[in-house]
C-alpha cells in the first residue's frame, strides 16, 4: 500500500490534467513519511525530482525551478512568492497552529499570485489523506476477501 498523503499528492497532482512528464519537482521536507515517500512516488511519474530542507543552501532559487513545488518542511508560511515559479503547481503539505490559526508551509496569499494551482490550509492534503487511508482500507478489505 501507498502512504496516504503522499497518494494524495500524486491523486491531486493528476487531477490539475497536466502532463507531468519530465517536470522538474522540488520536494522541502525530508521525512520519512511525507517527503521522502513524495519524492518516490514523483519519480514513478517521470518528474525530475530534488528533495531539499530548511537549511538548503539557495533553496529559493532552488524552489523557483520548480514546476512542481511539494512544501513538507513544518514552519508556518516559510514558502514565500520569492520561492514560487510563475505558473508552478504548489502542494501544501504544512499545518501549523500559530496565534493566528492554522497556516501551511506556504503563505497562501502571496502563492495564489503567482501558482498555476495551489493547495490549501486547511482543506486541501489533510482531506485527501483521509481519503487515501479509506482507499487502502477497502484495497487491503478486497486482497483479504477476493478468491
Amino acid at each position: 500500500f501507498l502512504p496516504c498523503t503522499p497518494k494524495g499528492i500524486i491523486r491531486l497532482l493528476r487531477q490539475t490534467g497536466k502532463d507531468l512528464n519530465g517536470l522538474n519537482a522540488v520536494v522541502v521536507g525530508r521525512s520519512q513519511i511525507v517527503g521522502l515517500p513524495a519524492a518516490h512516488l514523483l519519480l514513478n511519474e517521470n518528474c525530475t525530482v530534488t528533495v531539499a530542507h530548511s537549511r538548503t543552501r539557495g533553496l529559493a532559487s532552488l524552489c523557483r525551478s520548480a514546476d512542481i513545488l511539494v512544501a513538507a518542511v513544518g514552519k508556518p508560511e516559510f514558502i514565500t512568492r520569492d520561492f514560487i515559479k510563475p505558473g508552478a503547481i504548489i502542494i501544501d503539505v504544512g499545518i501549523n497552529r500559530t496565534p493566528d490559526g492554522l497556516k501551511g508551509d506556504v503563505c497562501f496569499s502571496e502563492a495564489i499570485e503567482t501558482a498555476s494551482y495551489i493547495t490549501p490550509v486547511p482543506g486541501g492534503v489533510g482531506p485527501m489523506t483521509i481519503a487515501m487511508l479509506l482507499e487502502n482500507t477497502c484495497e487491503a478489505f478486497l486482497k483479504q476477501h477476493r478468491p
